[in-house]
């Protein structure tokens, strides 16, 4: 019978080990995944700071055609002057 009681508290102990390294590396599975959460949060800022630039500076070129679409327009004239 006493074998059989070291025999357990072998395997209790193992397991109590095991559950140690278990919780661990879950303690720094939990830290690596704040770490992961704040890199995409700061990924996803970059995201929209470079989507709100891309609409300025398409909307300054779209601008520029609209005026140089307009000067051509007033520059082409339908009726015959005098010279």
């Amino acid at each position: 019978m006493n074998k059989k009681n070291e025999k357990t508290k072998e395997v209790i102990r193992a397991m109590e080990d095991e559950i140690q390294e278990l919780l661990t590396e879950n303690s720094n599975l939990i830290l690596e995944i704040k770490s992961l959460r704040d890199e995409v949060n700061s990924l996803w800022a970059m995201m929209d700071e470079m989507t709100k630039s891309d609409i300025e500076n398409w909307s300054h070129l779209l601008n520029e055609i609209k005026a140089d679409v307009i000067t051509r327009a007033l520059m082409v004239s339908k009726t015959k002057g005098e010279a």
